[in-house]
């Protein structure tokens, strides 16, 4: 069996894909952020189960975890993952809202998104203080 390539359709294919050359515009941004801060929640949901399991296991693992996340490092890995705790929580409503039938235009998915960006801002950085 031969198989015929046709010139028109893969001289249009690109042969090497650059996705930085793309400007996405910010409800993309937001809509790949809500996503990428689900899988982070999915991943980190291992790690929190297991601090869980050590602080309820004994008071020597008790104590053990609790000088563990004195450090700097356990700090910072628990706001990222409040980090992403909240974004996703945020990006959540406004997909709830935008599910209701608000704001659905360009224009409002634009609003939507700024403000997104705006909350998430403001409650990672208040996780940040109440963490340190």
């Amino acid at each position: 069996m031969a198989i015929i390539e046709c010139e028109a359709v893969n001289s249009k294919r690109p042969v090497n894909l650059d996705l930085t050359k793309f400007h996405f515009p910010l409800p993309a941004i937001t809509s790949i952020l809500h996503r990428i801060s689900g899988v982070i929640i999915f991943i980190a949901m291992a790690f929190l189960l297991w601090g869980l399991d050590a602080s309820l296991a004994s008071k020597e693992s008790f104590a053990s975890l609790q000088s563990v996340m004195d450090s700097f490092l356990a700090k910072l890995i628990l706001w990222g993952i409040l980090a992403a705790l909240f974004y996703h929580f945020v990006a959540g409503i406004k997909h709830l809202i935008m599910d209701a039938g608000i704001g659905e235009t360009l224009k409002g998915g634009q609003i939507a998104a700024k403000v997104v960006i705006a909350v998430s801002v403001v409650l990672i950085l208040l996780a940040g203080v109440w963490i340190w």
